[in-house]
């Protein structure tokens, strides 16, 4: 014990155990105690405070910081009073020591424990004062939504912070109100959020309810920004219970709070068995989708990452990025086209993949409508076709395609172009080789050239905000969400299974607008809300991908296996080759033809 400090709680407490000892016998006597039981118990501390030394050090008393006492210390000094306490009674019972009363023998641990626990207490507490306290920074006062554990952890996260100041808090639970919470009042429901801002003149609110329903979420954050207050959130649940929570992880508030997305519970030994000390492959790797896939395949440890994309800086981002986050991960960035089979097949010969996950795609609708509608056809089915037999020439053990829902009875080019890419993969499938697995799903908040981006620009410029139809309705879930379902899938996936996802309720998008333009500060007023009328291509309603009556279920809860009978004719399948051979085409010509090769495909 070198450290002076140490030293010092290793005599307090030495003299903590000595004076609990006495006091055991004072108050035994009510303080008047004869001669020979003082000299009895004299005689006893000789033994007794060694015994109780080598327990304190035993139980690691003296590796924290009493500035940080917690109940993990008082559960180690509660341990070694405990068993200080049995070993004393052996003892005495042993070597049958007269003079001691057995009153004194449950008296002296609890006061030992209450004194040693006791000083520990109070001083955190005078630290925590006299560095915190109300002479030192308040910073600005705030208002805490919500009373459970991530509350209570907020506040005492706060009681650390020069930033902000907690006033009060609000709830909506009717057995909370009126009570308080570290010190503080506790009002509701939320509908008096205005009110108790205005009694306390707090400008921010931080809301610690990271497990609340998201009704309730959004319910909170309406009535904090009709208040004028900015709101702000903590991390997600599991962050919390984990020790993550700290003032530096405050953050606005965003759109992906207030939609309700579950977390994904993930098998994470069967994804170790499918990527750990592998060769994986991801194509359209600077993509939203393909660089998450990147970032969450990285967590595996591969033997080897190959990133594949046409867009040089797409790759040189992911692989600076990766080069950060992972620097140990040995990887390759491959730029390349995939509808260039020479270039595919020399990638795959020289870094033989074991695992593919072909993101690589055009999915703009609008673009893909028109003039680039044969380029979305040639890259979505003519490039997935190469990529997926060049995997089948090279032994490749599984390709994953992430496909969409706009491939459901598609009414574009884009969703038409992806149908064919997963009927090809499915027509490829053969017994013992390769195993072809899609996942379709939906929108991802925050994609390359999705509503979200588009919101946050036009807000940016002061509005208004294009929506192109009042009733549109899409299924949305979070980038990192849909890549562990994707990895999921393709672990779970055995060859020529179409995934689905459950994209959960769907979500107007005019409500995604007014949310947007809520959570930026602003009202309607400010930001206008402009229909513009629904483009070429584009539906009014996504079909429901989790239909029970057209999948199957599986043993992960949000993914299912789409029913179909559509397995391509070798016939079938030349001819589709064939067509797919041409590098230009009509858009009339193209149109025309898809929907000879997809019969569900309709236009509008």
């Amino acid at each position: 014990m070198t450290n002076p400090r140490t030293l010092a709680a290793f005599l307090h407490d030495l003299v903590a155990a000595a004076v609990s000892w006495m006091l055991a016998f004072w108050l035994r006597f009510n303080f008047d105690m004869p001669l020979n039981f003082q000299l009895a118990a004299l005689h006893a501390l000789v033994w007794v405070l060694p015994l109780f030394a080598v327990l304190f050090y035993a139980f690691g008393l003296y590796r924290g910081l009493w500035r940080f006492a917690s109940l993990s210390d008082m559960q180690h000094i509660g341990a070694a009073v405990v068993v200080g306490a049995l070993l004393t009674t052996s003892l005495i019972v042993f070597f049958s020591v007269a003079l001691i009363p057995r009153s004194v023998l449950i008296l002296h641990p609890l006061l030992l424990a209450l004194i040693m626990g006791g000083s520990r207490f109070v001083y955190r507490s005078w630290k925590e004062h006299r560095l915190y306290g109300p002479a030192k920074m308040r910073g600005q006062p705030v208002l805490i939504i919500g009373t459970d554990e991530a509350a209570d952890s907020l506040l005492r996260e706060l009681a650390r912070s020069g930033l902000w100041y907690p006033v009060a808090l609000v709830d909506e639970q009717a057995g909370k109100m009126g009570r308080r919470l570290r010190g503080l009042p506790v009002f509701g429901p939320f509908s008096r959020i205005a009110e108790v801002a205005e009694q306390y003149g707090v400008k921010h609110a931080i809301m610690a309810m990271p497990h609340a329903k998201s009704s309730v979420r959004r319910h909170a954050v309406e009535l904090s920004s009709a208040a004028g207050l900015e709101v702000m959130t903590i991390p997600s649940y599991d962050d919390i219970l984990a020790g993550r929570l700290s003032v530096s992880n405050m953050r606005r508030v965003e759109l992906e709070d207030l939609l309700g997305r579950d977390s994904v519970s993930l098998d994470a030994a069967a994804l170790h068995e499918q990527l750990t000390g592998r060769v994986v492959l991801v194509s359209g790797a600077g993509g939203s989708i393909g660089s998450e896939l990147c970032r969450q395949i990285a967590a595996f440890s591969p033997s080897r990452l190959l990133l594949l994309d046409s867009s040089e800086f797409a790759l040189y981002r992911m692989d600076e990025e990766l080069a950060h986050a992972f620097p140990e991960l040995p990887r390759a960035c491959w730029a390349a086209d995939v509808r260039d089979a020479e270039r595919i097949e020399e990638i795959f010969a020289a870094e033989r993949p074991a695992v593919v996950f072909h993101a690589a795609a055009y999915k703009h609708v609008p673009l893909m409508e028109k003039v680039n509608a044969w380029q979305a056809v040639r890259t979505n089915a003519l490039g997935t076709l190469i990529t997926a037999q060049a995997a089948r020439m090279f032994g490749v053990d599984k390709f994953v395609l992430v496909s969409t829902d706009k491939a459901v009875n598609p009414t574009n080019v884009m969703g038409c172009s992806k149908r064919l890419a997963e009927r090809l993969c499915r027509a490829l499938q053969e017994p013992g080789g390769t195993r072809f697995v899609t996942v379709r799903f939906g929108n991802v908040l925050g994609s390359n050239g999705s509503v979200i981006p588009k919101f946050r620009e036009q807000i940016a410029r002061g509005g208004p905000l294009t929506v192109t139809h009042p009733d549109i309705v899409r299924y949305f879930m979070t980038i990192p969400e849909a890549a562990q379902l994707v990895l999921h899938a393709g672990w779970l996936g055995q060859g020529g299974e179409i995934f689905v996802l459950d994209m959960g309720e769907p979500v107007k998008i005019v409500d995604l607008a007014r949310d947007m333009i809520l959570l930026s500060g602003f009202s309607e007023g400010d930001i206008p809300i402009h229909f513009t009328g629904l483009r070429s291509g584009e539906k009014l309603y996504e079909e429901l991908l989790a239909d029970d009556e057209k999948t199957l279920p599986t043993p992960h809860p949000k993914l299912r296996i789409a029913k179909l009978a559509d397995d391509m004719s070798e016939t079938e399948f030349a001819e589709l080759l064939a067509w797919l051979s041409p590098a230009v085409r009509d858009v009339a010509v193209v149109k025309a033809d898809l929907q000879y090769f997809v019969p569900e495909y309709t236009t509008n």
